[in-house]
């Protein structure tokens, strides 16, 4: 696996298993790591092994967001058919989609920040595959997927869960607080073809699974919600779509929140109000 990062003070960096360098010292023709999600997506990005750099351990770096800004911030709700009945949802025949504004976007590292309590008593957080796109492209074929795909984040979503209840009209709102996003810090690009299937992600409060799942167990795979919405809309570099959580956990001022999602990496965050 390589690793598409940024510096806390937005340095590009490129990273393996055995630490990361600067973009620039594999790829000096790129500046930013937005530049270098094509080639992530094509699969022609350079190694660290053949950097101009030694490679620093990912311990001893800061990390900031892996893109200065994304692009298109979609989620998809109720993609596990165990979370719809959770939360008493007939399971949808089409991907139940919805966007968050940019301003929802907070660092790899939180922190999570609560609404005043009188807007809600009650946010979950839940831990998600997020897929970010490499290439511009529109009606792109379920198996065409890997050729638009720059790679993988682990992230995690909170919901105004109490909002939403009130209305289903409410969705939006109830997901846009500012820092109801966490990316992980750095996106996951695959050097060979990836079984996603095979993989978990987890929703950890506290150290504590509250919620566990397959990727197998999607109703809509990641392949499909791209090529769903590729024919809605042109997709393009830095467009990040959040695939769904197989289960929500409350969460509470002091809490520390952790989305892990296998092979691809892990984010936590601290949540306040």
């Amino acid at each position: 696996m390589k690793y598409l990062a940024r510096t806390a003070t937005g340095d590009p960096l490129l990273g393996d298993d055995e630490g990361y360098v600067p973009l620039g010292a594999v790829e000096p023709d790129l500046g930013s790591v937005r530049e270098a999600l094509p080639r992530a997506a094509a699969g022609t990005l350079g190694d660290v092994a053949d950097a101009t750099a030694d490679p620093v351990p990912a311990a001893d770096i800061s990390f900031g967001a892996p893109l200065e800004s994304f692009g298109k911030l979609w989620g998809i709700g109720l993609n596990y058919a165990e979370h719809a009945g959770d939360l008493d949802e007939q399971r949808p025949d089409e991907p139940a989609s919805f966007m968050k504004p940019s301003s929802v976007l907070t660092g790899p590292s939180g922190p999570i920040r609560l609404p005043p309590e009188s807007q809600s008593e009650r946010v979950t957080a839940e831990a998600e595959l997020a897929v970010v796109m490499g290439r511009t492209c529109r009606n792109v074929e379920e198996a065409a997927f890997e050729d638009v795909v720059a790679g993988f984040l682990p992230v995690i979503d909170m919901t105004a869960e109490d909002v939403l209840q009130r209305n289903p009209r409410f969705l939006t709102r109830s997901k846009s607080y500012d820092t109801f996003l966490v990316p992980g810090a750095a996106l996951a690009v695959p050097e060979e073809p990836l079984d996603l299937d095979a993989l978990s992600v987890q929703t950890e409060v506290n150290g504590e699974i509250e919620a566990e799942n397959e990727i197998r167990n999607m109703l809509f795979p990641p392949s499909e919600i791209v090529s769903f919405h590729s024919d809605v809309m042109t997709l393009e570099p830095g467009d990040l779509f959040s695939t769904g959580t197989p289960g929500a956990a409350h969460i509470e001022p002091g809490d520390e929140v952790r989305a892990v999602v296998e092979s691809i990496g892990t984010v936590e965050a601290p949540v306040t109000r």
